[in-house]
């Protein structure tokens, strides 16, 4: 059962065969993802060029990039495309080759497990609750030594929702250069954010050309299926070596066809934004009148929840809230964090209004 309650983003066929619930019943808290769904524009557009599939996607994939760089203000030139931000996770720790990472944590275990895989020598710096987990720059600076050679980032961070300023990444980015230590810093959460401007990295891109920052269309546009991750860095020595070792046309011609539309559908992307910023408020507001929970504020979509009861912890919740057709995030599996650590991500106003009646009848 806990590793039911510890998949990466809910694996609601594995609850639908352990609980006995149809997985169409869920209402999943635990993904992250945009509950909009996929904006139908790209929807019916696919739909309408279905026969692109007998086509090879364009090798340089230029009209994605150019989207892409429309979309972001990044060069074209900057930016390559793979399968999902996790092919370009792996990709770049593997082109990175440090012999010594540094995590910024807890984190996504991906960058943990590829780490591993790669031979590097890693640990974790860790994001303290005494500080609201917000960054200490003075403690990660000294730790970012000359032997260091990675630096992994997410920013916003998942759980926490905390994020580093640009300020903030600026100084890290200097210290960095100097050090000769390259930094990934993964924005896959940062467009549900009110204050992107103030934390998006990519603007420093032209500055620096140490870093590589990623994102994907899984969570904000709703298309983990679809498998389309972007990085982005001006380093043209990374860039060339991580092509080359990339396999040709990892992102298939239906992605691709998707990525050209999807960023330019500002409709749906100003929906988005406010759903989640309205949404967010409302519950984090409630949150915090409770006297069994702390809520932590939150740049992204999801918040962290820490019990300030021994009553009941994480697992129990977690089993209560399933069989009521709602699944959020036990979030013990995070390092740093324990049993009274619980996340869950907005979804529709009537969905987040029925998870906190459910939870707080448990824990308040």
């Amino acid at each position: 059962m806990n590793n039911l309650m510890h998949q990466h983003g809910g694996d609601l066929d594995a609850i639908e065969k352990a609980y006995g619930i149809p997985k169409d019943e869920i209402w999943d808290f635990s993904g992250n993802i945009n509950p909009l769904g996929f904006p139908e524009s790209v929807k019916k557009a696919l739909s309408e060029n279905i026969d692109i599939v007998t086509r090879y996607p364009d090798k340089r994939y230029t009209a994605l990039r150019e989207s892409i760089g429309e979309y972001t203000g990044a060069n074209p030139e900057h930016i390559v495309v793979g399968n999902g931000s996790t092919e370009l996770i792996s990709t770049f720790i593997k082109t990175a080759n440090a012999r010594k990472t540094i995590i910024i944590g807890p984190a996504y275990s991906e960058y943990e497990r590829e780490a591993s895989i790669c031979g590097s020598d890693f640990k974790y710096f860790p994001l303290k609750k005494e500080e609201n987990f917000e960054i200490n720059m003075k403690n990660i600076l000294s730790e970012l030594t000359e032997e260091i050679g990675m630096l992994i980032i997410c920013n916003p961070n998942n759980p926490t929702g905390t994020a580093i300023t640009v300020t903030q990444m600026r100084e890290i980015l200097s210290h960095c250069k100097n050090n000769n230590t390259f930094v990934m810093v993964d924005e896959t959460y940062i467009e549900f954010s009110d204050n992107i401007e103030e934390i998006c990295t990519i603007p420093l891109v032209k500055e620096f050309d140490n870093v590589f920052v990623i994102r994907g269309i899984s969570k904000f546009f709703a298309a983990p299926g679809i498998r389309l991750g972007y990085g982005i860095s001006s380093n043209e020595k990374f860039l060339n070596t991580l092509l080359s070792v990339q396999d040709p046309w990892s992102v298939n011609i239906l992605a691709s066809f998707a990525g050209e539309r999807l960023f330019s559908d500002k409709e749906f992307i100003e929906k988005s934004k406010k759903l989640i910023s309205d949404e967010r408020k409302k519950a984090f507001n409630e949150l915090s009148t409770w006297k069994n929970i702390k809520a932590y504020p939150s740049c992204s979509n999801f918040i962290l929840l820490k019990l300030m009861t021994d009553k009941t912890n994480s697992a129990e919740i977690f089993d209560k809230l399933i069989r009521e057709k709602m699944l959020i995030r036990d979030a013990e599996s995070f390092t740093f964090l324990d049993n009274s650590y619980l996340r869950f991500c907005i979804l529709n106003p009537e969905q987040n209004e029925k998870l906190l009646c459910e939870l707080k009848k448990i824990v308040e």
